[in-house]
């Protein structure tokens, strides 16, 4: 009798944090800093005077440093996989930035791309790091190529992936949307948390289902937040005629099934950069970093070791 007690209170355990949304948020938190950890990467606090900005931080630091910037609504967590590739050979420095994850919300901060790049900057500071190699997605994209247009001499290459920053030759899923009013990053619900989801990659990794449903509580809690971080970067500061002054070494890399930031945008940035190159991903959508880690750290490792 008793083992038949435990078993069922294992099986209950068990199905509450498989469903459970405040089980998934536990797991999320958690979980993801031990992953984290595992690959070398430990979460510091830098103040920057501004405002105090939390960053996974690991490799040796005699080594050239990589920093790596998150997308729009996203946080450092999406790099960690990817990261593991170069931690042994490289600083790594990976930031949640102004507005989001552990760094935080405040309404009277300035979350334009430039601001977020020169927060970028202060960071490297406060850790002792000059010149870096700076990849970046989506919003973090944008922003890579904001820090390399302001801190030329510190750029030593620049990797946006599937960036924002651009006017699109094709709309995407997520741009057709918006021109019918309705922004999938705003959202009211789990249906439409789900919707949006489902936009972000193609080939997305296994999460549990509780912590599928613990993020989407999370963008519905944040929606005004979100909606204002939004306003203060999207369509403004736009790249279209400063990419051609920016002179660093820059690989662009596309998922060719983006569904946010349609991959029509690619041959654009290549055309406008001096020094750039693009790579796309066939069957890949807005974050290959997350969707083939390994097989977009190839690509990387092989950019940033060729110049």
């Amino acid at each position: 009798m008793k083992k038949l007690i435990a078993v069922a209170l294992i099986a209950i355990a068990g199905y509450w944090a498989w469903t459970s949304p405040t089980a998934g948020a536990w797991i999320y938190a958690n979980a993801t800093d031990a992953e984290a950890s595992f690959y070398g990467l430990e979460q510091q606090t830098v103040d920057i005077g501004e405002l105090k900005m939390e960053a996974y931080v690991g490799g040796p630091e005699d080594k050239p440093a990589i920093v790596m910037i998150h997308g729009f609504s996203s946080d450092k967590d999406v790099w960690p996989r990817f990261s593991k590739h170069f931690v042994e050979d490289y600083r790594v420095v990976i930031p949640d930035l102004a507005g989001h994850g552990d760094t935080g919300y405040q309404a009277e901060w300035d979350y334009s791309a430039p601001a977020q790049a020169t927060r970028v900057a202060l960071l490297l500071d406060k850790l002792g790091i000059e010149n870096v190699h700076v990849i970046g997605n989506s919003m973090g994209g944008f922003i890579t190529a904001w820090f390399a247009r302001l801190y030329p001499e510190r750029t030593i290459t620049a990797a946006p992936v599937d960036p924002a920053g651009l006017d699109f030759p094709v709309l995407s899923t997520m741009h057709q949307m918006i021109e019918k009013g309705k922004n999938p990053f705003f959202v009211h619900n789990q249906e439409e948390f789900e919707l949006f989801y489902g936009l972000t990659m193609e080939k997305p990794p296994f999460l549990p289902p509780s912590v599928i449903a613990a993020t989407g509580e999370m963008y519905i809690e944040r929606r005004e937040e979100l909606r204002h971080i939004e306003g203060s970067f999207y369509h403004h500061d736009w790249l279209t005629e400063e990419l051609q002054h920016i002179q660093t070494p820059t690989l662009v890399m596309w998922g060719s099934g983006d569904q946010i930031l349609h991959a029509s945008a690619g041959p654009v940035w290549e055309s406008k950069l001096p020094n750039g190159k693009l790579h796309v991903f066939e069957g890949i959508g807005h974050m290959p970093m997350v969707e083939i880690p390994a097989e977009t750290a190839q690509v990387y490792r092989a950019f940033i070791e060729a110049q």
